[in-house]
């Protein structure tokens, strides 16, 4: 019954150390994945600051977009149908 027992007890502790070495080994490459990733993300910011001028801000449209330029006319426009086609 004894050597059952010792049986039964170093099979238990392979398992253990099989499922703490796997524990480990999820662990470490979590880690090492996250530190490639952090690696990649400082080198895609160091290319961002190489590649864009510094001598000139970056504008996402002109000064006066097309919709407001058409609008600022609008109004002239309106104010023209107006007298001719509602004055009859």
């Amino acid at each position: 019954m004894n050597w059952i027992k010792l049986i039964l007890i170093a099979i238990g502790l392979f398992v253990v150390a099989s499922l703490a070495f796997s524990i480990v080994g999820i662990i470490y490459s979590a880690v090492f994945y996250l530190f490639l990733l952090g690696v990649v993300a400082v080198g895609g910011t160091v290319a961002y600051k190489l590649l864009i001028k510094k001598s000139e801000p970056a504008k996402l449209e002109e000064k006066t977009p097309i919709g407001i330029a058409d609008l600022n006319n609008a109004d002239r426009a309106l104010e023209e149908y107006k007298r001719r086609y509602l004055s009859e």
